[in-house]
């Protein structure tokens, strides 16, 4: 039973699966289209050297044996969990022909306890042979798609060279929709320029303009050797302050409506590796912090949905 004011990810698939599920994380070895010349170069400003896949235990080796070296480790915690769905995180996941998708993805499905895939992209590299192909995974385990959006604003995702507009994601929201596809929305809070009053519409937007199960909310890391150092030390960048963090995701919570799944309300990052905000780094604080603050307010995901 989900013991929280928002709908989790962990009392979602336990729903499905009557049993706890593990994500796990997996390299598939891609590149981003905003990296490799396709629509851009230098990637996302904010992204690290590995595309958002710092935490893959051995992101250089055969899938299975990621698989299985990850699935060891989370057995260190939860030994009796058998179930597990394949989650591809970093870069651009879709990046490819899809003879080499097939190859990739099919190697996994194949394995021990998988019940299920998570595929991270972005929404200008799914074509239709594409998405045709994920359509097939779909109809024969559950299938998630994870849209990086970061945001809903022209001149923020400019700034942090996305290299797409957002009428490039509701499209690509529509024609995953139309096959069925589960679609989850990734949101940063705290790029730089953008006020509470923005951070507070991406949110609405997405709710309103995209037909999407889950969402995302993620604090912005700022990180080492990543181009966004410069907004930071030029004066573009505030980094959020945990009290400020938590007010606005509470906020945010509040204009979801519940029966769109939470995937994630903050994130963390290496700490050899991270500017700020430091306080990140601890992140089941952050999460009681949120979990006390809608107790506070008597306040629970999508009370202002309708509003």
């Amino acid at each position: 039973m989900n013991q929280k004011r928002y709908t989790t990810l962990n009392a979602h698939l336990r729903e499905i699966f009557d049993a706890k599920v593990f994500k796990v994380p997996l390299d598939g070895g891609f590149d981003c289209p905003n990296r490799d010349g396709t629509v851009a170069k230098g990637g996302c400003t904010f992204c690290s050297v590995s595309g958002s896949g710092d935490f893959i235990i051995a992101p250089h080796a055969p899938l299975a044996e990621q698989f299985y070296q990850e699935i060891d480790f989370m057995h260190q915690k939860w030994p009796k969990v058998n179930q597990y769905i394949v989650y591809f995180q970093n870069y651009t996941n879709t990046h490819a022909p899809v003879t080499e998708l097939r190859e990739k993805f099919e190697q996994v499905l194949s394995l021990p306890g998988v019940v299920g895939i998570n595929i991270a992209t972005r929404p200008d590299c799914l074509p239709e042979e594409t998405i045709l192909y994920l359509s097939e995974i779909n109809q024969r385990i559950p299938t998630w798609i994870e849209l990086g959006l970061q945001t809903t604003y022209e001149e923020t995702s400019t700034l942090i060279n996305r290299a797409h507009d957002y009428q490039t994601y509701l499209t690509a929201v529509e024609r995953l929709r139309r096959r069925d596809i589960q679609v989850v929305t990734h949101l940063i809070n705290g790029l730089p320029g953008e006020s509470y009053e923005m951070m507070l519409e991406n949110v609405k937007r997405v709710v309103r303009d995209s037909d999407i199960q889950g969402l995302k909310l993620h604090l912005l890391h700022l990180m080492t050797n990543t181009k966004m150092q410069r907004d930071y030390h030029e004066g573009r960048l505030q980094l959020l302050s945990k009290a400020e963090y938590v007010k606005l995701v509470c906020d945010q919570l509040e204009f979801i409506p519940k029966e769109i799944v939470i995937h994630r309300l903050t994130g963390d990052a290496p700490r050899q590796t991270i500017i700020g905000p430091m306080w990140s780094l601890k992140k089941w604080e952050v999460l009681n912090e949120i979990d006390r603050e809608l107790q506070r307010r008597g306040s629970f995901q999508g009370i202002k949905a309708e509003q």
